[in-house]
């Protein structure tokens, strides 16, 4: 803000000069006093000018007065953890979709198109974004590929690609530093990309799945300042009483918020408490709400309204220590929600720097979507393969032998286990018709580098038959091939390659279902509503086969998320994550 917009804003105060626009009438949530009362806004530009009590207002006058008739006025919602490639929109269009629920400002980690296309992958994000009518900030993605060794992604990131990254538009640091094990450990890489970020003064993301206690303050210690991977209650307490902020989940397949704000409640307004997104589908996204829902989950979940809203607003500003956002105070930017109430935070209004965005669930602004080369790119490199490029060669002829698989624990999560299981050897080649619960899964590395193929067993995913495939496959994004018998996984694979990417489902050979996501292999080019029909009828096809996770899109991505404990899947075969090597299938 300059010197001549600030002595506008003083006779704007003193009502020297006409406001642009005047909220009437509204039940102010003082995010800072943690007050609620009726109060007037006054804004001129861009700004706040004013804030005075109804009952205390000489004012009275402005260009345009709107009633807000006793509703509830809000700071506009900011998330402070989003991966928007989760949605498979793009950043125009994910504006379009969450701008109507509130959402004016996000901290977004673009660390999965930044696994297949590097660091034009980045770029594209942020020269998609910046003329949308909200605060698009980004994190330069720390762990390109997610553990170095362990799987080939599209592009590796060190710190001096991340230092130049670091200087883009619209980034305030490092995004979220998911080798935990390589920050403890002190590795020279994770050490070199860490202190980068904070010879710069900047941001360090947090990722933390189950750290408490001496490791977690060695973690903590290492430079990341946040996670957004709490699932327990009880290490959501240590992780806020060491100073972490603890960025509350709750995502598509995700849903951590209750159980934290069980355990936190009881505590005086952390100051370190936040809620996020992470990962949301469209679906939800224009069906549940996007923060405005992890705000009502929280109220639900026994938080105060007002630190609930807090949590979204003035806590995640001060996190990113984001200027002039967060509260309704003078001098900050108008970014503002108007809710019917306090239990269901429904979003009648949206303001964003002073300009009227959406109202009644419904954007009243034209956001124009910029024409990028990225889009016209395929980049599935995948060479032509056969049936026998999908079975598993055994080290006997005939007959049984142990192999160690990737078990999963619980149909809704993502955590994962190592477990011996005995199988038939048939013809020479692995054969699990004996157990229902087992699959075969395929891990393609689809990107320029070389053509890995590894094979192994998964237990408890629940694909009854026929096979599905995904590009969408955190991190690497290579195509993870869930199936039963190998001529499914042939007909995915070159269904996918003909894509561009996107998931596709197999049944005897034969594709049964298509899911384009034609953008790196993640993205679509859809807006949110006619995604949201498409990824719906892909659910149904995946829940018919037996997948019943929360998000079955979303379920083959699980297997390759080698950040995750204990035991995950990458195109060099079974991955130990806390051991950080790869798991021979075969005992010895």
């Amino acid at each position: 803000m300059n010197l001549q917009k600030r002595k506008e804003l003083v006779e704007v105060a003193l009502g020297k000069r006409e406001a642009d626009i005047v909220l009437k009438n509204g039940n102010l949530i003082n995010v800072f006093s943690g007050e609620i009362y009726k109060a007037n806004i006054y804004i001129y530009d861009k700004y706040i000018a004013n804030i005075v009590e109804c009952e205390l207002d000489s004012i009275n006058t402005g260009k345009n007065i709107i009633d807000i008739n006793g509703n509830f006025v809000s700071p506009g919602f900011i998330d402070s953890h989003v991966h928007i490639e989760s949605s498979h929109l793009t950043p125009v269009n994910f504006a379009r979709a969450v701008l109507p629920k509130g959402t004016t400002t996000i901290i977004a980690d673009p660390h999965e198109i930044a696994n297949v296309l590097g660091i034009d992958g980045i770029k594209y994000m942020i020269e998609n974004s910046k003329d949308v009518p909200m605060n698009q900030y980004y994190l330069i993605p720390s762990c390109v590929p997610s553990v170095v060794g362990l799987e080939n992604a599209g592009a590796e990131f060190n710190d001096r690609d991340i230092e130049e990254m670091l200087d883009l538009p619209r980034v305030l640091g490092l995004g979220e530093v998911m080798d935990f094990v390589g920050v403890i450990n002190q590795s020279d890489r994770m050490t070199k990309i860490v202190e980068t970020a904070l010879q710069k003064n900047m941001f360090v993301q947090g990722h933390a799945p189950g750290l408490i206690g001496n490791e977690l303050s060695a973690y903590i210690c290492g430079g990341p300042v946040s996670c957004h991977e709490t699932t327990i209650g009880s290490h959501a307490v240590d992780k806020i009483r060491k100073g972490m902020y603890v960025d509350s989940r709750e995502s598509s397949i995700s849903k951590n918020i209750s159980s934290i704000v069980e355990s936190v409640k009881y505590m005086k307004s952390p100051r370190n408490l936040t809620l996020c997104t992470d990962d949301r589908e469209p679906r939800d996204i224009l069906e549940v709400g996007h923060v405005n829902n992890c705000v009502r989950v929280a109220v639900k979940a026994g938080l105060d309204p007002i630190e609930a809203i807090r949590a979204t607003t003035l806590n995640t500003a001060q996190e990113y220590k984001l200027d002039k956002i967060g509260a309704l105070v003078p001098g900050y930017f108008a970014d503002i929600v108007v809710l019917d109430d306090l239990t269901n935070f429904n979003v009648l209004k949206t303001f964003w720097q002073g300009k009227l965005i959406a109202e009644n669930d419904k954007l009243v602004v034209e956001i124009k979507s910029p024409e990028l080369n990225i889009k016209t790119l395929n980049s599935v490199y995948v060479n032509d393969l056969n049936e026998n490029d999908f079975k598993i060669k055994a080290p006997i002829e005939n007959g049984h032998i142990e192999i160690e698989v990737l078990s999963y624990l619980t149909k809704e999560r993502s955590i994962t286990a190592q477990k011996t299981i005995l199988v038939k050897a048939k013809d020479g080649f692995i054969d699990i018709s004996e157990n229902p619960n087992l699959n075969f899964v395929a891990i393609v590395n689809r990107h320029k580098q070389n053509n890995n193929i590894a094979l192994a067993v998964v237990e408890n995913f629940h694909l009854k038959e026929g096979g599905v495939g995904s590009t969408y496959s955190h991190d690497s994004h290579n195509l993870t091939i869930i199936f039963n018998k190998p001529s499914e996984a042939l007909a995915i694979t070159n269904k996918i390659k003909e894509l561009a990417g996107g998931i596709v489902t197999s049944e005897n050979g034969v594709v049964t279902g298509t899911l384009p996501f034609p953008i790196a292999g993640i993205l679509s080019n859809q807006p949110a509503e006619i995604l949201s029909k498409e990824i719906t009828e892909m659910n149904e096809i995946l829940r018919k086969m037996g997948i019943e996770s929360p998000s079955p899109i979303t379920a083959p991505s699980t297997l390759a998320l080698i950040v995750i404990p204990d035991v995950k899947m990458s195109d060099l075969g079974l991955i130990d994550v806390k051991e950080q090597k790869v798991i021979n299938i075969f005992k010895a």
